[in-house]
């Protein structure tokens, strides 16, 4: 039975440029349209550009031009970006469009009418150098519950605590890098409490949300009243302002969700279509693709706002990690901070796109671009794999044709039909990766076949073009199969499939019939091993831009201690408690689980033995440190892991990875000996 399915992924914003972190969601989601497309149903996926707030204000202003000028900037680069990942979206819009005003005028008198609007003063950290009230999320500082630091000013990535951007230890200004500081003005807050009893139960009955999305909201939220909700900001601030509160206007994150509906409702009047079938009507499934840092707002705060204006609710919000680069946060001065621009100038869109799909599970796990393992899985399975079915039978069938009738093979055709109900299962569920390994069984099969009937052999027998017919025949049906599965992930290498066989790729349950009796195009290369040089030369280009922009963001990991805040200020009695020892390594072995992780066994003199888990595995090789003086820091608490138990730490130095240097004592030390 067919569905009509709507679509979202998260606005990004119109102030940068989009990267590798973003395309996480956008490659997620588009292969999930593709997907659904491909099983018949009829799917519209729409997403804008979120242009409002006090960066766009701020960097207008900076750059002499007006905002409109600059979001329309970014709009062409953004869209010129998507385009060049393959990502199809029925409309991009705007959230600075005129249907995202009256509808935002709509939803805001539903609220009204609920009565769930009130007005009251708020102490907010105002930017004395930019001369604005600073957002959420232009405030970084120490979290207020876990002390840990570089936190935005509305919730914590650690502890996952939410509070007021004047909760904050030492904040900072993202904008300008000053001090902010408190001042007071009118503001009006939607009361989210009086949804309390609705938001229960959406999120916790159903399947609208992942378990684990539904637990975090009762354990944090639900369990308790739920905070008023400030939702508009005071002049000056680019945005609409709020009809019937005249110097005030609607921030950021109210008007930002609103820009799907208005993304569709835009693109309805361009297509002719019913703007109702899609948020009036029920039949229309609704389904978001968001980043687990912005959570709270889509589950809590937007099905209040669909819900009191009488729109449809998510069918489901389809919650996703972060993204890491070799195990760290993408940086800026390491050259992984790498755009979608610059990516594409050195490296094929299709091996990101697999990829990620490679990763990409139904849980909110975090997902690491490994490159060295990014380059041999490419290389093995889309080059070593995939690709080489048609390459290594193609050349011959071009010649030959397919045959009339499809030979036998073992049952591999038939066992691939029937792993493709296995395939679409993970794919509807979003666990892209075991999608990906059932595939990548079908190749392995599907090559153990070439290999076996070595086609290259029969090729050289004059008597022997029947069978290399019927083994072409076979291999070009298999490599079919595999390219209508990856086909949502790899919709250039369906459309190279289509040209070498002459037959359109359409729906999923063309995988269940062979092709037979037609010709073969020539051989042309699909997909190329990744060059190592490009990787090298993308990093450094990355570098490059960074260092051409003259400065660095408070989102870079590796800033230089101007741009940095110290943490909280500690005294000369603090500093004491630390106790630390000289200790001996007497064991350590790899942790294989993890990538930077080494257990080591320490010596604190006589019986006392202590255990710790230390990141140094990039730089120190077990054996290398058997028999060696350390510095431990031994009064600090244990901490559970999931490899055991950590007693301590190691004091090292140095940049991370295999720049890190372990502190040594002075010569003739003994274990246990105090260092001071």
């Amino acid at each position: 039975m067919s569905r009509r399915i709507l679509v979202t992924s998260a606005l990004p914003y119109a102030n940068g440029p989009i990267h590798i972190g973003h395309l996480v969601e956008y490659i997620q989601t588009d292969i999930w349209v593709r997907f659904q497309k491909l099983r018949g149903h009829h799917v519209v996926y729409f997403c804008a550009d979120d242009t409002h707030g006090t960066a766009i204000m701020i960097r207008a202003r900076e750059e002499g031009r007006s905002e409109e000028e600059l979001i329309a900037q970014m709009s062409q680069a953004h869209q010129r970006d998507f385009a060049g990942f393959s990502i199809g979206f029925t409309h991009y819009g705007s959230t600075h469009s005129e249907e995202n005003r009256e509808l935002c005028a709509e939803i805001w008198g539903a609220l009204r009418a609920a009565d769930m609007v009130v007005e009251r003063d708020v102490t907010q950290l105002y930017d004395p150098q930019a001369g604005t009230f600073l957002a959420d999320r232009f405030v970084k500082g120490t979290c207020p519950v876990c002390r840990a630091p570089d936190q935005y000013g509305d919730n914590c990535e650690k502890c996952n605590a939410t509070y007021s951007p004047v909760d904050l230890i030492d904040p900072v200004s993202t904008l300008s890098g000053a001090t902010p500081e408190p001042r007071t003005a009118r503001h009006l807050f939607v009361q989210l409490e009086k949804m309390h009893e609705f938001l229960n139960e959406w999120t916790q009955q159903g399947d609208h949300l992942q378990p684990e999305i539904a637990n975090y909201l009762q354990g944090h939220f639900l369990r308790e009243p739920l905070r008023d909700w400030d939702v508009s900001r005071p002049a000056p601030y680019f945005g609409f302002e709020i009809p019937d509160s005249p110097g005030n206007y609607w921030y950021v994150w109210f008007d930002a969700p609103i820009g799907y509906i208005a993304s569709t409702q835009a693109w309805c009047k361009k297509a002719g279509e019913d703007f109702s079938r899609y948020w009036r009507d029920e039949q229309t499934e609704i389904h978001h693709f968001i980043g687990k840092d912005i959570t709270y707002f889509h589950t809590l705060f937007w099905p209040a706002m669909l819900k009191v204006a009488r729109f449809n609710l998510p069918r489901k919000v389809h919650v996703h990690g972060f993204l890491t680069v070799g195990g760290e946060k993408m940086s800026k001065r390491k050259g992984t901070y790498i755009t979608a621009e610059t990516y594409l100038q050195h490296l094929d869109p299709s091996y990101l796109r697999y990829y990620y799909a490679s990763k990409l599970g139904p849980r909110l796990d975090d997902l690491d671009l490994n490159l060295e393992e990014f380059a041999a899985k490419i290389d093995a399975d889309l080059v070593g794999k995939v690709v080489n079915l048609a390459s290594r039978s193609a050349k011959f069938a071009s010649k030959t044709g397919l045959a009339d009738a499809y030979p036998e093979d073992g049952g591999l055709f038939a066992r691939a039909v029937e792993a493709g109900e296995q395939i679409a299962e993970a794919y509807e569920n979003c666990d892209f990766n075991r999608a990906m390994r059932l595939i990548m069984e079908l190749a392995d099969a599907a090559n153990r076949y070439i290999e076996n009937a070595a086609p290259w052999k029969l090729a050289k027998q004059p008597d022997s073009q029947e069978s290399l017919q019927q083994v072409c025949t076979v291999a070009l049906n298999l490599f079919r199969q595999i390219a209508i599965y990856l086909s949502p992930v790899l919709p250039k290498l369906a459309e190279q499939t289509e040209r070498l066989l002459g037959t359109p790729i359409r729906q999923w349950s063309d995988a269940g019939q062979p092709l037979l009796g037609s010709a073969v195009a020539p051989f042309e290369r699909m997909l190329s091993r990744v060059d190592r040089k490009e990787i090298e030369k993308m990093i450094d280009a990355s570098r490059e831009e960074e260092a051409d922009r003259g400065t660095q963001t408070f989102e870079d990991s590796d800033q230089p201690l101007k741009d940095e805040p110290l943490a909280a200020e500690i005294t000369i009695d603090d500093f004491v408690k630390v106790d630390l020892r000289v200790a001996r390594v007497v064991a350590a072995e790899d942790v294989a689980e993890a990538r930077k992780l080494l257990k080591i066994t320490l010596s604190l003199g006589g019986d006392e033995r202590r255990t710790v888990f230390a990141g140094i595995k990039q730089a120190y090789r077990p054996e290398d440190l058997i028999g060696r003086l350390v510095i431990l820091c031994a009064n600090l608490a244990p901490r559970k892991m999931r490899f055991g138990v950590s007693e301590g730490m190691i004091l090292a130095s140095g940049s991370g990875g295999k720049e890190v240097f372990l502190l040594c004592p002075d010569e003739g030390a003994q274990p246990g000996q105090r260092v001071h």
